[in-house]
């Protein structure tokens, strides 16, 4: 019988940044700092045999050289990350994991235990 789940798996790092776009005085427009969370999703059916939607070290694999690309960085010098807001870097991020992770579903990103941005890719029109 098939059946389907989602399964994550939760990633740190620690990156400064700025944002260059907010209005004059805001504080975000001030380098800070910042511990990020990132929960990569994926979903699909469970394989009949290996009890598995996808192997969780596939999703550590996957984001090995995004960790090595932005832990201890200033985000604003990565390509792409100009402007980094949450939700730029999870669709940079999005951009990245989804070749190796075709299953990918959802990317969470934290900045703080109480300020995240969830990115469902563009072909779901961000639903």
């Amino acid at each position: 019988m098939t059946f389907y789940a989602e399964l994550s798996r939760e990633f740190s790092f620690e990156s400064a940044h700025f944002l260059p776009n907010v209005p004059a005085g805001h504080k975000c427009g001030r380098m800070h700092g910042h511990s990020y969370t990132v929960e990569v999703h994926v979903r699909g059916a469970v394989d009949d045999e290996s009890g598995f939607v996808q192997d969780f070290g596939d999703l550590s694999t996957a984001f090995a050289p995004i960790s090595a690309q932005l832990d201890h960085r200033l985000l604003n010098d990565i390509e792409g990350l100009e402007n980094p807001t949450s939700e730029h870097l999870a669709r940079w991020m999005w951009d990245r994991l989804s070749v190796a992770l075709p299953l990918l579903h959802a990317i969470v990103v934290s900045e703080t235990p109480r300020s995240r941005c969830t990115y469902r890719g563009e072909s779901n029109g961000g639903q």
